[in-house]
């Protein structure tokens, strides 16, 4: 397809997303696409997501929050250990049981799934999709790297040209964190109140949106209603 593009723009559009989903080659690479948006997670997070984690009667997907730091220290002489330690590098005690611990207690968020990407999702599980990894069906066990290369691909193939960064005037090519953007765009497109920024605050699984924005649990229905808002097909009000 030709690029029709004159000028770079700052996001993606949700018909341009669709755009790079029917580029797909395999359900799985549009699967990765799907999720990147209508869930707005992060690319490791998504990657990271197992079979086992999604609830297809209720419409959820368990997300673990891999950006947050781990804050653990030894128990006998408090000295900082990373993820990886076995033993505390200061005193020798043994300390792979409370790293386990604090690995297996990383925040994790529930987010809600729309029905077109739950069926599609059941469709991919149930067509042998996922890949067995440490004894649990991953749904996509790829790394990173082939991750952003699919999305690239698919970008090329569909002729999108870069986008720009409206703070610094960069250009930048389609990758998944533009797929997380075009959610958080949509979202504040669709409620741009105080109260859907804070829901979208909590979505994203951000500390705090801007500098101001508070952080709390928010309700499961709560925050289903407002995020099945997000794909009614009724007109959008801009920004």
């Amino acid at each position: 397809m030709e690029n029709t593009r004159t000028l770079a723009k700052a996001f993606l559009e949700p018909e341009e997303i669709e755009l790079l989903e029917n580029a797909a080659l395999m359900i799985r690479d549009r699967l990765l696409i799907r999720l990147l948006f209508h869930l707005g997670c992060r690319v490791s997070e998504c990657l990271g997501i197992a079979v086992e984690e999604v609830d297809f009667t209720n419409g959820l997907v368990r997300i673990e929050h891999f950006k947050t730091r781990l804050q653990i220290g030894c128990p006998k002489c408090n000295t900082r250990l990373g993820r990886k330690h076995t033993f505390c590098p200061a005193c020798g005690e043994k300390v792979e049981a409370v790293v386990t611990h604090a690995r297996e207690h990383r925040r994790m968020r529930l987010l809600p799934l729309d029905r077109d990407t739950a069926d599609l999702l059941a469709q991919y599980a149930h067509e042998g999709g996922p890949v067995e990894r440490a004894g649990k069906k991953m749904l996509f066990g790829i790394s990173r790297h082939r991750a952003w290369q699919i999305v690239r691909e698919c970008a090329a193939r569909t002729g999108l040209g870069p986008l720009v960064n409206p703070e610094t005037g960069k250009t930048h090519g389609v990758s998944p964190h533009r797929l997380r953007d075009a959610f958080a765009v949509l979202a504040m497109k669709t409620d741009d109140s105080g109260e859907g920024m804070r829901l979208l605050q909590e979505h994203l699984g951000h500390a705090s949106f801007n500098t101001t924005a508070r952080y709390r649990k928010v309700s499961g229905d709560e925050h289903r209603d407002w995020y099945q808002r997000l794909w009614q097909k009724e007109p959008r009000n801009k920004i």
